[in-house]
């Protein structure tokens, strides 16, 4: 099994479901092709319409025989541009040859939205969307891309049937959120004295095969008898790290730290869910679109992702690894409420988590409140 690449052994099924997926989703953020596979008779070979090279789509179009590929976006992108939605979820449009390939991107990427709106009209085909279609565009977030693919239907391409290109099924895709969270396991702790909470340990979890890792920051001995006070926090680089005023994610992070480690015991958690779950790159995209006055609301949807693309359900089993039942959770958002109630986590007491507002965030955490049901 010496010298063998990751897409070899991935083609003899020895990676895991997990490991696969996060192999297509690197080969789309290097700008190369993968098979997305449902069956014997749904297949389609996709790249990320962010990556598009002229290059790239006649290689594309050459693999699948001569075929052009749709671009396939998102209903939050198809209303901005004004395109109408007849398929649930995703709209395909048949390649447009009438445009440059830096204009093909920029169907995906809304940056050149204000300074360059003659666009179009483009017509969505009616016909349903193929489910290895549809899986492409979340295989696309997972790799913190634009939520945009090219596509070809390829029929009769199974797993493996092309070594030279890696191919991933659909089902793999859509439950890779189910298995990261499942396949969480408990890595290693250690005591990480902090700021406001001295007896803090931060404990490590990662899938065993794959996936994203995510940190339980547990202050003090939390009582699993007892309803547990806890944060569930999404990294945010430019609020944690950097302190930047566009957010309250560092307020939010170091109050949560300094009120369990007052009241002595509780848990943060810590997950890889930067910006709201489209990650960096996207989360300045959408500040870049803020400068141009849209609403953080406006700007996630403009990229073609919902307002709020995170699942809790990793946080819901790291919990129950940290053997915690019921929890008084430390937010403003229902939502977090909601999911892990969803996930088996008993919520006993929301407690509110509300810090002063500065002129540079003054109006996100209006929009939170006003459009993303936020209680402050």
């Amino acid at each position: 099994m010496t010298n063998q690449s990751p897409t070899d052994l991935s083609m003899q099924g020895l990676l895991s479901p997990l490991a696969s997926v996060e192999r297509a989703a690197y080969e789309l953020r290097s700008g190369r092709p993968v098979f997305v596979v449902n069956g014997t008779e749904d297949a389609a070979i996709v790249i990320a319409t962010e990556m598009a090279t002229s290059e790239r789509i006649d290689d594309q179009t050459n693999i699948a025989g001569g075929i052009r590929p749709h671009v396939v976006l998102t209903h939050y992108r198809a209303e901005t541009l004004k395109i109408r939605l007849y398929t649930p979820e995703v709209v395909r449009i048949p390649y447009p040859d009438w445009l440059k390939v830096e204009q093909i991107r920029q169907l995906a990427d809304p940056q050149f939205d204000l300074s360059d709106p003659m666009r179009g009209p483009f017509n969505s085909e009616r016909e349903d969307v193929p489910a290895a279609i549809m899986s492409s565009v979340k295989l696309a977030k997972i790799g913190r891309l634009l939520p945009s693919v090219m596509a070809v239907p390829v029929p009769g391409i199974t797993i493996g049937s092309h070594p030279e290109i890696v191919s991933v099924s659909a089902d793999e895709i859509n439950e890779y959120d189910t298995r990261s969270a499942a396949g969480l396991r408990r890595i290693t702790a250690a005591n990480v004295p902090l700021i406001g909470a001295e007896n803090a340990k931060i404990v490590a979890f990662r899938p065993e095969d794959g996936g994203t890792e995510h940190l339980a920051i547990v202050i003090g001995n939390p009582d699993p008898d007892t309803a547990v006070l806890i944060r569930l926090h999404s990294e945010c680089f430019t609020g944690d790290v950097l302190g930047s005023l566009k957010c309250d994610c560092g307020d939010q992070l170091r109050g949560a730290i300094d009120q369990i480690g007052n009241e002595g015991a509780g848990v943060l958690l810590y997950l890889a869910q930067e910006g709201r779950g489209i990650g960096l790159i996207n989360k300045l995209r959408a500040y870049a679109l803020q400068d141009q006055g849209f609403d953080t609301v406006e700007a996630n949807q403009r990229l073609g992702f919902a307002d709020d693309e995170r699942v809790f359900l990793a946080a819901a089993e790291m919990l129950r690894q940290l053997d915690i039942s019921e929890v008084r959770l430390l937010t403003n958002n229902p939502r977090k409420v909601k999911q892990l109630e969803e996930y088996g986590i008993k919520v006993a007491e929301r407690v509110e988590h509300v810090f002063a507002s500065n002129e540079h965030n003054e109006r996100y955490l209006a929009v939170k409140a006003e459009k993303s049901g936020h209680l402050f």
